[in-house]
């Protein structure tokens, strides 16, 4: 969808009044570049007229035979209008001289003339439409994000000296597009710094208003940036919480396969112990090495494991099973194992040695 502009260029060529007093002069209307262009919330962009769009032969064209105007209409001229708006006409001579679009106008209305003349009024300011394309690049050195193409001039507008001529829906080219003036100095232009307004040569506050722009957009990609690296930290946080959920789920799956280990080391313990200490023996609420002393002292009365380590008793506890094996050793004496009924079994006894032995992972 195109969207509207207006450029601005001043007077300088001499002013020719016919017989009828209607004032024909030459002047360029616009020129390739970089320039800035405030936007509607009021922050600026840098957009491109590029020479093979602005030398076009279909803009070129479109600057013959359009309406002159006094100050920029609030709507595009159109055949419905134009007596409205119009004091004068472009002339059919549009052509392309020292990088700019050139062309004669002739105006026809006598106040309008009088404040040409008198120096009131006498930039030219070109109203058009234009898409305005996302592009990045950079001409004659100058940065841009965006480039006007397809420029379509509606009107060709005379406005006052200075005026900015900047709306929500229409724009105005920088002051730096001023050309020099007939009195042959320079336009100054008016940059605000803090409030306060200051009188510049239009090329410096181009060029301010060039690095207004380029910093605005260093500071939009930094924000995009921090909002890029915000979501990156998210989804890396995100990521890092999954690992561990991931990881507590395998080690409470581990978990659950060590106590299952552990129930059944725990009953092969006390299976094994029952047979040397009877069923007498409480066995609930005693812990492994407990159990495993209880054996010892059933064996050997006189030890003392207070001061030993776990590795110690358990060595102590292989030891004495082992050794019990060997003598048929029970809680009914050193002749029989411990059955339930007082019986003694022999084949119970092997049955215990082979278990044992499969319990510490002998084949």
């Amino acid at each position: 969808m195109k969207q509207q502009r207006y450029d601005k260029m001043l007077i300088t060529d001499s002013m020719l009044s016919d017989d009828g007093g209607f004032l024909t002069v030459d002047v360029p209307i616009t020129r390739a570049g970089v320039f800035p262009y405030k936007r509607a919330d009021g922050n600026m962009q840098m957009e491109a007229k590029l020479p093979e769009e602005i030398f076009s032969e279909a803009t070129v064209a479109s600057a013959r035979a359009k309406p002159i105007t006094d100050q920029h209409p609030p709507e595009e001229v159109t055949l419905h209008n134009v007596s409205k708006y119009g004091k004068g006409m472009s002339h059919t001579d549009s052509r392309v001289e020292d990088n700019m679009l050139k062309v004669s106008v002739t105006v026809t209305d006598h106040a309008l003339i009088d404040r040409i003349k008198s120096g009131k009024q006498r930039e030219i300011s070109i109203g058009f439409l234009s898409d305005i394309v996302p592009e990045q690049g950079v001409y004659e050195g100058d940065a841009y994000q965006f480039a006007q193409r397809n420029v379509d001039i509606n009107h060709i507008a005379i406005v006052d000296k200075g005026r900015a001529g900047s709306t929500v829906a229409i724009r105005a080219d920088s002051d730096a597009w001023q050309i020099d003036n007939n009195e042959g100095g320079k336009r100054m232009a008016k940059y605000k710094i803090d409030e306060q307004e200051f009188e510049v040569p239009s090329e410096v506050k181009s060029h301010l208003e060039k690095q207004e722009a380029q910093l605005e957009t260093a500071q939009n990609k930094a924000k995009d940036y921090d909002t890029l690296q915000g979501q990156h930290d998210a989804l890396k946080a995100d990521l890092k919480a999954k690992e561990t959920e991931l990881q507590e789920a395998q080690e409470n799956q581990l978990s659950a396969d060590e106590l299952d280990k552990a129930v059944e080391q725990r009953m092969e313990l006390v299976s094994g112990a029952k047979t040397l200490l009877g069923d007498s023996f409480e066995f609930t609420g005693k812990t492994e090495r407990e159990i495993k002393e209880a054996v010892i002292l059933k064996r050997n009365p006189e030890f003392k494991g207070d001061s030993k380590s776990d590795d110690y008793v358990n060595a102590f506890y292989d030891a004495t099973v082992t050794q019990a094996q060997k003598q048929g050793f029970s809680s009914t004496g050193k002749n029989g194992l411990y059955t339930g009924d007082g019986r003694t079994d022999s084949s119970d006894i092997e049955k215990m040695k082979r278990d044992r032995l499969n319990m510490k992972g002998v084949k």
